[in-house]
C-alpha cells in the first residue's frame, strides 16, 4: 500500500511510491511516570492532565497504522536500577522509575497489540540506548512517525537522532505532550525551520484521511 501525509512545510514521506511497509509510527514513552496523576510527572509539580491530551488521537491512529501496514513502535523510558549516585532525599525533582515500578508501565488506553515492538531505553533518545536503529534497518524501515510523551524531550531527542541516522520524520503534532503550550510550539517550529530541517510536521486526522 502506498501513501502520502499532508503535512508542513512538506508531505510525508515525500516521495509518492513509499510502501507503508518501510514506515513505522514509533509511540515514545506513554508511560504512568509522564501521563498519570501520582507518578513522576506529577510527583514533580506538572500538570498530568496536559500529558493526557495525546492519548485520544493516538487512540485515533494506532488502529489505523496497524491495518495500513505501519509497523508500530514503544519507547519505554526507565531509571538504570543501580543508578544511586544520588540520594533521593536530596533531590529537589521526582525520580523517574526503574524497570518494573509502577510508573515504568504502558498506560492501560495504550496497550501495545501482540504484533507491535517495545524498545526499553535509559536516556532521552531511544536510538542512544535502545535497539531501536538495528531493528528498524533490519525490517527496511526508513520513514519514522512520531507520537508521545514529552515533544521537548524524549519525542524530539528521538526524532532529531534519527534525522542524524538519515530517517524521514513526521511531527504529529496533537499526538504529543508537554508540560506547556511554549515547549509545545517550540518543538513543533523546530522541525518545520529551515523548509523542514527535522522533518514535517501533521496532526491526526491527516494521518487518518492519509488512509481512507
Amino acid at each position: 500500500m502506498y501513501f502520502q501525509i499532508s503535512g508542513d512545510p512538506h508531505p510525508w514521506p515525500r516521495e509518492e511510491k513509499i510502501p507503508a511497509t518501510a514506515c513505522a509510527l514509533i509511540v515514545v514513552d506513554m508511560q504512568d511516570d509522564y501521563c498519570s496523576p501520582g507518578y513522576y510527572i506529577d510527583r514533580a509539580g506538572y500538570d498530568t492532565r496536559r500529558l493526557r491530551e495525546p492519548v485520544a488521537p493516538i487512540q485515533r491512529i494506532l488502529p489505523v497504522a496497524r491495518h495500513s501496514g505501519l509497523q508500530v513502535f514503544y519507547t519505554r523510558h526507565a531509571r538504570i536500577p543501580d543508578d544511586d549516585r544520588l540520594d533521593p532525599t536530596d533531590m529537589p525533582f521526582a525520580r523517574t522509575a526503574t524497570r518494573g515500578e509502577p510508573g515504568w508501565q504502558i498506560i492501560p488506553a495504550l496497550l501495545p497489540n501482540a504484533t507491535d515492538t517495545i524498545i526499553e531505553k535509559s536516556t532521552c533518545s531511544a536510538f542512544v540506548s535502545g535497539e531501536l536503529d538495528r531493528t528498524l534497518r533490519d525490517r527496511g524501515i526508513r520513514h519514522l512517525a512520531f507520537c508521545g510523551n514529552t515533544i521537548d524531550v524524549c519525542v524530539h531527542s528521538t526524532l532529531r537522532a534519527a534525522v542524524d541516522l538519515d530517517y524521514e520524520c513526521l511531527l504529529l503534532a496533537d499526538c504529543c505532550g508537554a508540560v506547556n503550550d511554549s515547549l509545545h510550539a517550540w518543538a513543533i517550529e523546530s522541525v518545520k525551520v529551515e523548509n523542514g530541517v527535522f522533518g514535517t510536521v501533521a496532526n491526526a486526522e491527516a494521518f487518518v484521511n492519509a488512509f481512507a
